[in-house]
């Protein structure tokens, strides 16, 4: 699906696979909305973001949305303004055709720690954020962009959009402290299949990237030292993931029709030890 001349909207895009996302996507010819937490950190990232992308000469636009994705009249707001459905067509924007769910956190916790027994509250807030909030924004998604007209391609027929989620390689070899972490990365794979079968009718293509290890914002509190311990844990290449890297790949499974229904892996070969 061509890119110049849609909108995509980016969930954690203020930083890490988000922000990278948003720089190749926009760098594709598509307006971008950016979307992250409410606060002046996530707020001030973003629109520094936006400021990169629309001081770029002919450039598609970009705008900040603060949205927590788990509120759902944050995204709606978030949505109409990628769709171009707010007063006065909202800044050139739409129609939308792209989102990228990149939200979400990662906070470990053992089932029996040294504080003793995870406190349920902990396990939810990471179910609600990584899986709830990537549901909000797939369904409210979803119902903006089977509102437009398809769209023709070359070789792959007629189109209207693309939603891709991000997983992790903790889906499938989740490591001793991540039972909510892979718990709920495991249901955004497992749910890929029968939301892209769903959204077929409408010409929606669903695809999860489950990411290993790579530089991001949850890597930063670590020293040089152990990232690249880490790094060298992966078989080929022996480093850890760049963001750009995943971003390459959002652009591949929007340009690539056939792609859909699927959970890709993408961790040069890691397989997760126990810890």
């Amino acid at each position: 699906m061509e890119l110049r001349g849609a909108t995509a909207l980016i969930t954690g895009g203020a930083s890490g696979l988000g922000a990278a996302t948003a720089r190749r996507l926009h760098a594709g010819g598509a307006g971008v909305v950016v979307v992250d937490l409410p606060g002046e950190r996530s707020e001030e990232a973003g629109r520094r973001l936006v400021a990169e992308l629309t001081a770029q000469p002919g450039g598609a636009p970009a705008a900040f949305a603060p949205a927590d994705v788990t509120e759902e009249g944050h995204v709606r707001a978030a949505v109409a303004l990628a769709a171009g459905e707010g007063p006065g067509g909202e800044g050139g924007f739409g129609p939308l055709r792209v989102v990228v769910n990149c939200a979400g956190i990662a906070t470990p916790g053992k089932v029996l720690g040294r504080d003793g027994v995870l406190p349920l509250e902990e396990f939810e807030r990471v179910i609600r954020v990584n899986l709830i909030g990537t549901f909000n924004v797939i369904r409210l998604a979803a119902e903006a962009i089977a509102r437009t007209e398809p769209v023709s391609t070359e070789v792959g027929g007629p189109e209207r959009g693309v939603i891709v989620n991000t997983a992790s390689v903790a889906a499938f070899d989740g490591q001793i402290g991540q039972p909510a972490y892979s718990a709920s990365k495991g249901a955004v794979h497992a749910m890929t299949l029968p939301i892209a079968r769903e959204l077929a009718r409408s010409l929606i293509r669903v695809v999860t990237i489950a990411p290993g290890i790579f530089e991001t914002p949850m890597m930063a509190g670590l020293s040089p030292e152990a990232q690249e311990s880490l790094g060298k844990q992966v078989p080929h290449p022996a480093r850890l993931g760049r963001p750009a890297e995943y971003a390459n790949l959002v652009a591949h499974i929007v340009d690539n029709a056939m792609l859909n229904g699927e959970t890709i892996r993408l961790d040069g070969a890691i397989r997760m030890a126990p810890r």
